[in-house]
């Protein structure tokens, strides 16, 4: 895999969409038993708070930068080219933020092998970082702990009781890169309906991938595969909002079809 993580690298002074590292979808996804058709829906949102180009009379432009990419598309991007790539920026002269948008449109589409919906917003329009996730929080659970590699078995339902519907997320999630071994911290919400899933054993499990290599968007994809295998669940939704680093970050949402949400942006990223 030629991807610059993990490598010593200088910062680009001019704008390269070459720079961009596709990574197909379909490896991960192999690897979880995942085949063409896919047992979900959902999308990747990345967040840029670090991007900037020049006018044609070379004075700085500064915005906010969201990305969305649907998670049928074949490829996602290693997180690294993005951030090289978008540097790029910084120094290339261009007529109007509408020629900035639509160039990153056009190359983030050929990378990512999808269209992808660009947003630029005036750093005035960047919701605050206060936002709250829905539902109730695993985190004041008192369990012991010891296994911090990924561990489905620790998922279990009560299939006597009746079917729920809930809402659970957890603060106290964090995996590692897959190049580098550096963490990633993210906060995860699991929205489900059937048989009651053992919160305590949910949040064991979540925990589980303390030590689990994965990018943000397969592992998210992993948790998913695994609460519809051990679960039974009738309907499920799963997104990850993780922590930026170098000015991104990713929230990726796997879901049943016709499940949706819209992630707000935490005060943690």
């Amino acid at each position: 895999m030629d991807i610059p993580l993990g490598k010593p690298t200088d910062y680009p002074e001019r704008y390269d969409p070459g720079l961009l590292a596709p990574m197909a979808r379909a490896t991960s996804r192999a690897a979880m038993g995942i085949g063409v058709v896919l047992p979900f829906v959902g999308n990747d949102v990345w967040n840029g708070y670090e991007f900037s180009w020049l006018n044609e009379r070379g004075m700085p432009r500064v915005a906010g930068l969201r990305l969305q990419v649907d998670a049928h598309s074949p490829c996602m991007v290693e997180s690294k080219s993005m951030k090289l790539y978008l540097n790029g920026f910084a120094q290339a002269r261009f007529p109007s933020a509408d020629d900035v948008r639509e160039t990153l449109a056009k190359d983030l589409s050929a990378a990512f092998g999808d269209r992808v919906a660009v947003t630029l917003l005036d750093p005035a329009q960047i919701e605050s970082a206060d936002g709250v996730l829905p539902g109730e929080s695993l985190d004041a659970i008192d369990v012991d702990v010891d296994t911090y590699a990924r561990d489905p078995v620790l998922l279990e339902t009560n299939s006597a009781a009746g079917a729920v519907t809930e809402t659970l997320h957890t603060h106290l999630f964090r995996s590692l890169c897959p190049v580098t071994a550096q963490p990633d911290w993210a906060s995860l919400l699991i929205r489900y309906s059937g048989p009651p899933v053992d919160r305590a054993g949910l949040l064991r499990y979540l925990i589980s991938y303390r030590n689990h290599a994965g990018f943000h968007e397969a592992t998210v994809e992993q948790i998913f595969v695994d609460l519809k295998a051990r679960c039974a669940c009738d309907r499920l939704l799963v997104a990850g909002a993780f922590l930026r680093r170098g000015g991104l970050d990713i929230n990726p949402l796997r879901a049943d079809a016709g499940e949706s949400l819209t992630l707000p942006r935490l005060s943690r990223q």
